[in-house]
């Protein structure tokens, strides 16, 4: 009892087998695969965001720098710097705030701006947007209720022209005569 101690081994007893479910082979796949998404995620299922997919910045971002891409891009945060989508649509969200300058090829802004706008294409500015900034684009649209205060520049040469007009430093007057124009409520 006190001194002596034995080594004890579990009694081994056979596991029962149970019968297994008969699963049938898979079927062999002939089509295209895609990455699925979660069914309440609204992301795309597809992996290759550059044929068409819009990628988001969410509310609850915030980012302080430069964005550079080539896919399309929504705004839902803030962001403070240079957002730069040379031939690619950006979308400012009603619940953005926005404080850089943007270069793309379509600007729609839902939300606010203060910074310079250069598109290729197109800017809009939808009915609770505001912006404060000078315009560059060959097309405006500015909604009724939309608040704007700076001068546009329509560049008509915008739709023909190459990537070296569209740099970074391409912010300063040329000798086209803007239009000012101030708009509020």
């Amino acid at each position: 009892m006190w001194g002596e101690k034995k080594q004890e081994t579990p009694a081994r007893t056979p596991l029962a087998q149970q019968p297994r479910p008969y699963v049938p082979p898979a079927p062999s796949f002939s089509g295209e695969a895609k990455t699925m998404a979660p069914l309440d995620s609204g992301y795309p299922a597809t992996s290759d965001r550059s044929s068409g997919g819009t990628a988001r910045l969410g509310a609850s971002l915030h980012v302080k720098g430069e964005i550079t891409g080539n896919e399309d891009l929504a705004i839902d945060g803030s962001v403070e710097g240079l957002v730069q989508l040379e031939d690619r649509k950006l979308t400012i969200g009603a619940s953005a705030r926005v404080t850089a300058d943007v270069i793309a090829r379509e600007v729609v802004v839902y939300g606010n701006v203060k910074g310079n706008l250069r598109a290729r294409d197109r800017i809009e500015i939808k009915k609770d947007g505001s912006v404060v900034g000078d315009l560059t684009t060959a097309r405006i649209m500015i909604e009724d209720g939309a608040y704007f205060k700076g001068s546009i520049e329509i560049d008509k040469a915008g739709d023909s022209s190459d990537s070296s007009d569209f740099d970074k430093s391409s912010y300063t007057k040329s000798s086209r005569t803007p239009a000012t124009a101030t708009s509020s409520d």
